[in-house]
């Protein structure tokens, strides 16, 4: 089977305490589909999927889920820097997982810089509102602080999974069209892909527009 032409490939990558859910929503993106029986992460899964960013525009999507657990951070602080998108998740019916938020940020950005990275809070489980320990509101002031989105979200219910995705994806896009973000030699968070030959798309004004997919 053909794999179908792309123009650009971006890493996304998804981190937070584990059992927040990060598995669940990779899961309803890529498959459509929610299951109940969901083991923990042990050090990196790897997901992948095709978007449309904009009209014409197609990008695929090379999706890292890391474990929560404080045993394999050395393994995930690795693919944090080859990262051009992050979504930072929580459970909303957990405020620990809240509050360790700052320290996810906080870890993340010490790797990944200096690159540009396109950060969103996700508050997941949002179907269990009954449930919840983390308002809004919160989740919003948290994210408006540190100069971030925030969006809920329920794998189970498919609450606004696509469109968190492609939140971050269509930010990416559009840096990339501002010349902000940059395909770089070495650093795999963007990648240009198999263009159709009647479209050309220029990084930045000057740019090499080489570089493979894979």
């Amino acid at each position: 089977m053909v794999e179908p032409i792309f123009d650009f490939q971006f890493r996304l990558i998804l981190i937070g305490d584990s059992t927040v859910g990060k598995s669940s929503l990779l899961k309803y993106f890529t498959d459509g589909k929610f299951s109940d029986e969901c083991d923990p992460t042990v050090g990196v899964d790897f997901y992948a999927r095709l978007i449309e960013v904009k009209q014409g525009v197609r990008v695929k999507l090379q999706l890292w889920d890391t474990a929560g657990q404080e045993r394999f951070r050395s393994i995930t602080r690795s693919y944090y820097r080859n990262s051009v998108g992050a979504l930072i998740v929580f459970d909303i019916t957990n405020r620990r997982s809240f509050e360790n938020l700052a320290g996810w940020l906080h870890e993340s950005r010490a790797h990944i810089e200096p690159q540009k990275v396109v950060y969103v809070v996700v508050g997941h489980k949002a179907d269990r509102d009954d449930e919840r320990q983390v308002t809004t509101r919160e989740g919003r002031m948290f994210a408006e602080m540190n100069g971030l989105k925030y969006i809920e979200t329920s794998a189970k219910s498919g609450q606004n999974v696509e469109e968190a995705f492609l939140l971050v994806a269509r930010e990416v896009h559009a840096l990339l069209e501002q010349g902000k973000i940059r395909v770089e030699e070495g650093w795999d968070g963007v990648k240009s892909g198999f263009t159709r030959p009647e479209q050309t798309f220029h990084v930045a004004e000057g740019e090499n527009e080489g570089g493979g997919c894979c």
